[in-house]
């Protein structure tokens, strides 16, 4: 099992790059592309750094990071977006933790479809 949370993508608004962990390149194109919309357009939204990973359970966390002296960074709006994000997006959070659960933590899938 995986001692520490494992990074799906991430933006920075800082960089201005988006990136996307290979070992997940088996997902189909279209959440790849749907991810990075995702992380972008967060990162144009309210600044600082937008990181998705999975905890040790398999759980889809959002990991949002900004540099101290960042005037720009909305704190507010951050939430905000996050919880518009995670209502928006319910069912490609739900199937991603799916996915990792399955494929990475070896556990049993009791779904009917992905």
């Amino acid at each position: 099992m995986y001692q520490e949370n494992i990074v799906l993508c991430g933006a920075s608004s800082y960089e201005q790059k988006y990136y996307f962990n290979q070992d997940f390149s088996t997902l189909p194109q279209s959440i790849q592309d749907e991810l990075q919309v995702l992380c972008v357009l967060y990162t144009e939204d309210v600044g600082g750094v937008l990181i998705l990973e999975f905890d040790e359970e398999g759980s889809l966390q959002f990991r949002v990071e900004s540099l101290e002296a960042d005037a720009r960074f909305d704190e507010i709006g951050s939430v905000l977006k996050i919880k518009q994000i995670r209502q928006e997006k319910e069912e490609l959070l739900q199937s991603l933790e799916t996915y990792y659960q399955v494929f990475f933590l070896n556990e049993e899938w009791e779904g009917t479809e992905l």
